[in-house]
């Protein structure tokens, strides 16, 4: 749908505002995929001689490295990414969808994804900084595209 501007000009087509969430959905995703990747870590070690006590309260000798990597991982999706959601929900609120917020987003997840790869597999934390950063420079991208937003509402 193109939408009429003040003199009669044809502006650019509107965006949909529920796109916000397909980016949401790959990081929910990512989410549940590291939920499994945890639950097998954890199920390995509960295989060998690692003693099943330390779940309690976690307290003993931890987990051996491969499980708590995975935990570790599962945590992260917890922290920061908390920002993406809420900028997410912010701009979907105001109906301030655009073109860059849908960029910022989805740059957002996918290096999300690209971290969350390395940190499953060789786990370089070379890697895995440099795709933290970008996305956190992305994430940074979208709250100021969202923070432009407000204040032009204001």
């Amino acid at each position: 749908m193109l939408v009429a501007g003040k003199t009669g000009e044809t502006k650019m087509p509107m965006t949909n505002q529920a796109a916000i969430f397909l980016p949401v959905l790959a990081l929910v995703l990512l989410t549940f995929v590291a939920f499994l990747r945890m639950g097998a870590a954890r199920a390995a070690v509960m295989k060998g001689d690692f003693d099943p006590e330390y779940y309690k309260a976690h307290l003993g000798e931890p987990e051996p490295a491969p499980a708590r990597a995975a935990a570790r991982h599962w945590d992260n999706l917890f922290e920061f990414p908390t920002l993406f959601y809420a900028a997410c929900i912010t701009a979907f609120a105001l109906g301030a969808v655009g073109g860059w917020t849908l960029a910022f987003a989805w740059g957002f997840a996918i290096a999300r994804w690209a971290q969350s790869l390395v940190h499953m597999t060789h786990n370089n934390p070379a890697h895995r900084g440099l795709a933290f950063v970008l996305g956190i420079v992305l994430c940074m991208a979208l709250w100021i595209n969202v923070a432009i937003s407000i204040f032009r509402i204001l």
